[in-house]
């Protein structure tokens, strides 16, 4: 095990950590969703494909492509927000941190008990992105809210408040 400057891998570490989350969600490859982040706030990227289309005649993307980048963008979101409270918090907080490059680094994904979908209106054939904050995080379940937009984010097309079983340690 190498000892490695955090300055200077903390940032592969956060996306290592991400990739690691979106690997673990099999409808990610499937949808093409990517994640970016800022600080800890993380946007989720749907880039446009026809596939997505659900009704030719308008166009707009189909209510289960939304329905799902939503859902995925608040199970990456909460699972994320655990992380930062659990383990992530030692190992960001560390002035060097002890990491293997090859090694994986496995997040324990929180289980959907619904989800409430508003289409606030058709989506159009474009890139579409989603922030997702976590509104409260209990022992055993948590709240988290999602919006989905294309251009503006201050103009939603569509957004999701969800319920999460979660496993505290």
């Amino acid at each position: 095990m190498k000892k490695i400057k955090k300055v200077d891998n903390l940032d592969s570490l956060r996306k290592k950590i991400l990739n690691s989350l979106v690997k673990g969600i099999p409808f990610c490859q499937t949808l093409g969703i990517q994640v970016d982040y800022l600080g800890n706030e993380l946007t989720a990227h749907l880039p446009f494909n026809k596939e997505f289309v659900g009704n030719p005649a308008i166009p707009a993307l189909h209510g289960g492509v939304i329905g799902s980048f939503l859902e995925i963008t608040a199970i990456i979101q909460l699972s994320w927000t655990s992380f930062l409270e659990t383990e992530g918090r030692e190992l960001f907080d560390e002035a060097e941190i002890d990491l293997k490059m090859d090694e994986s680094i496995v997040i324990e994904l929180p289980k959907t008990i619904d989800i409430t979908i508003d289409y606030l209106h058709s989506g159009l054939p474009l890139e579409s992105f989603a922030r997702a904050s976590v509104d409260r995080i209990g022992r055993r379940y948590a709240s988290v809210s999602v919006r989905s937009w294309q251009t503006d984010p201050s103009k939603p097309f569509a957004k999701a408040s969800g319920h999460f079983l979660v496993s505290k340690s």
